[in-house]
């Protein structure tokens, strides 16, 4: 076992190299470019548009505010705390530049993909409205393309067991055992009934779940980051110069040197914030892809938000708390930072809400990635498969709880960053496509 997993934490690395962070990073660059920084542009509109899509009556599944939450609801996870955390005590706080600037960017390739979601969607056996990057490779690509369609459905299908329900199901059972004194058995029981009341009703009963859960627990997280920020606002400016200082000369504890300590803040930034709001891996157009819209181009604009919520707002939040409080500097790592950090400036208290926020925020992602996934096995076996695989992602529930995950995780995390390369290719050979889109709603407007 020792062997198989040196050998998964080599091909990991590999994965996720910088190869793979310097094109992520870098078509969002291309695209926001070649958008005529139209996402910058336009998140103003894009808000009105959020609101106005709490209803709708064009074709589709579920409203565009939904679709929205519902993507949010697989995004923001526990990466949002414990990622967060990693980066600053790897990178310093200069990671935290690095992770806005990911996320900036990324803006444009959610919206990138959520407009081709849109664009080439189709309906199923059960008149459901189906797509993501599999289904625009298939009708946008075509011909030769289409094995990368079955690539990407392959990896989705089975890197949603272990990013999107093993590894979450585990830090609730870890993180409720610590705090509670819980046995992992009970929390697996009562995550698996929850899970299963809103999963077996399918995506409309998740997005109902998302659209009511996913506000509430984000804005809430963000008033009780805003305490403690508030708390300390004489060091505001001192944490602001913390980031952009460590961005380009790095941080003393980080690296022996500055060239290594500008890298890492570089390297852990930049892979946190895609981690975080998965811009890129093509996750979320497969959510956007059921809205409720005759319209591409808005619902694209609207998937944008996303990414601006998740690391923008709430990945600040965790960062600035990090930062204000001290406990960078520590030497704690993952959610235990974020836990000192909080614990650190609301006594009693601050434990309570790191713990509570990664509970509700990895059953959410279980949630949506269970959407995720059941669609990219639908695509490979059609929808018989969707009851089955329902029951084997409930299955997989207390598992995950119960578990060791170490071998679990990498394979998952291999899967989830070989998933990327065909959402990535397909974006940039149908770029002429969003440009075009794009263009010509703005004449039309």
């Amino acid at each position: 076992m020792e062997q198989l997993e040196t050998i998964l934490n080599e091909i990991s690395s590999q994965v996720w190299g910088v190869f793979m962070l310097a094109m992520l990073l870098g078509i969002g660059v291309y695209l926001t470019f070649g958008l005529k920084f139209f996402t910058f542009r336009k998140v103003t509109s894009a808000i009105i548009m959020l609101w106005q899509g709490r209803k709708s009556d064009q074709e589709g599944d579920i409203t565009p505010f939904q679709a929205l939450m519902t993507a949010l609801s697989a995004t923001i996870g526990t990466g949002n705390i414990a990622g967060v955390a990693t980066a600053i005590a790897l990178g310093g706080p200069g990671a935290v530049f690095w992770m806005w600037l990911t996320a900036l960017f990324g803006m444009a390739t959610k919206y990138a993909e959520a407009l081709l979601a849109v664009e080439y969607r189709e309906t199923d056996d059960q008149g459901l409205h189906v797509g993501g990057p599999m289904y625009y490779i298939k009708n946008g690509l075509k011909g030769k393309w289409n094995w990368l369609a079955v690539a990407f459905a392959f990896f989705g299908a089975f890197a949603a067991f272990g990013i999107g329900n093993m590894v979450q199901a585990n830090s609730v059972a870890d993180a409720v055992q610590t705090l509670f004194q819980v046995p992992p058995l009970y929390t697996a029981i009562i995550l698996t009934l929850l899970s299963a009341v809103v999963i077996l009703g399918g995506i409309n009963r998740i997005a109902e779940v998302a659209a009511g859960l996913v506000p509430i627990m984000a804005i809430s997280y963000i008033i009780c980051a805003l305490v403690v920020i508030f708390m300390h606002y004489q060091e505001i400016p001192h944490a602001l110069g913390l980031i952009l200082k460590g961005a380009f000369s790095g941080t003393a504890a980080v690296g022996g040197f500055t060239g290594a300590a500008v890298w890492a803040a570089i390297r852990f930034g930049v892979a946190r914030g895609i981690f975080s709001n998965e811009a890129g891996l093509g996750s979320a157009p497969i959510a956007h892809a059921a809205a409720k819209t005759n319209d591409p181009v808005q619902q694209g604009m609207i998937a944008m938000l996303g990414t601006f919520i998740d690391t923008i707002l709430v990945c600040t939040m965790t960062a600035l708390v990090i930062i204000l409080s001290g406990a960078w500097s520590s030497g704690v790592n993952g959610a235990a930072l974020s836990t000192l950090a909080f614990e650190t400036s609301l006594p009693g208290i601050g434990s309570y809400v790191v713990v509570l926020g990664l509970v509700v925020f990895a059953f959410t992602t279980i949630l949506g990635w269970s959407y995720y996934g059941e669609r990219c096995a639908e695509y490979l076996f059609g929808t018989k498969v969707i009851w089955p695989y329902r029951f084997l992602w409930l299955c997989a529930i207390p598992v995950g709880a119960m578990s060791k995950l170490t071998i679990v995780w990498l394979v998952a995390d291999i899967l989830n960053g070989l998933m990327a390369i065909p959402n990535l290719i397909a974006l940039v050979l149908l770029s002429p496509v969003i440009f075009r889109m794009t263009s010509h709603y703005l004449r039309t407007q």
